[in-house]
């Protein structure tokens, strides 16, 4: 084979090996969408969305607050990469919930290349912009904020308009947190230390059309918190909400019972 063949073969190779090399890098550049500069959420919106509502109505004993922390710690950390996380409490004046955060995670840094891209930097960000702040509403989340009544209803209805009514927001993946005693206590419905947990006596009260809410078959999950002094009847508590969930056009995932109460 003569040299000028051998060296058209090698300039081939080249040529192949910059078009791939352009292909990769463009495609990295193509593949991230632009994203909001202050909720690190892509600018079309998110595309996925869990909110986490956190009930201190009672105060929570230091065994559960060491187990909320580290379940919430694991949803921020695997948190998928342009998801909107929104931590919530109640809002007991306003009969509403009130966020602490609300942010998209825009991505760890994992899987980027040194090419294209910066990994540590995005480490960086991730840390200090999204992870450090999500922990502080958290801790925030469970502080003390024992109050007279528990409008849990009202603050899943706040969540389900504000988050998951949007037209962009029915095409994501929905997801929603309530740690709570889930005892609902207001004037117009209250199961505290009520003998009848039925849902027949709920749908006949006005808290039934005044809180009905469509949560777009958002995922539920529901850490429990016991109060056997004022919730003795644990099982058809459970059973009541439910059929709430249920009720509401959402999909319960499981309801967890929190150590240490």
């Amino acid at each position: 084979m003569s040299a000028s063949v051998i060296g058209g073969i090698v300039l081939l190779l080249v040529v192949i090996a910059a078009g791939i090399a352009l292909a990769v890098f463009y495609a990295g550049l193509t593949s991230k969408p632009a994203l909001d500069a202050r909720t690190f959420c892509p600018v079309d919106g998110p595309q996925g969305v869990t909110v986490v509502l956190v009930d201190t109505s009672d105060d929570l004993p230091a065994a559960t607050i060491r187990e909320v922390n580290g379940i919430l710690d694991d949803l921020i950390t695997g948190l998928p990469t342009y998801h909107r996380l929104d931590i919530r409490v109640l809002d007991i004046p306003g009969n509403k919930s009130r966020s602490l955060f609300a942010k998209c995670n825009p991505g760890d840094g994992v899987g980027l290349s040194e090419w294209t891209d910066n990994p540590r930097l995005a480490r960086l960000r991730w840390i200090e912009s999204f992870r450090k702040p999500a922990a502080e509403a958290v801790k925030a989340s469970l502080s003390s904020a024992k109050a007279n009544s528990s409008p849990i209803m009202a603050a899943i209805q706040d969540i389900a308009i504000d988050q998951f009514s949007s037209e962009r927001s029915r095409s994501v993946k929905k997801s929603l947190v309530v740690i709570s005693d889930l005892i609902e206590h207001t004037r117009d419905y209250s199961q505290y230390r009520s003998p009848d947990l039925g849902f027949a006596r709920f749908k006949q009260s006005p808290a039934y059309l005044k809180y009905r809410t469509d949560l777009h078959q958002a995922l539920v999950t529901i850490d429990y918190v016991t109060r056997p002094a004022v919730m003795p009847d644990t099982t058809r508590h459970i059973a009541f909400w439910q059929e709430w969930v249920k009720d509401n056009a959402a999909a319960l995932v499981a309801i967890h019972r929190l150590q240490g109460t």
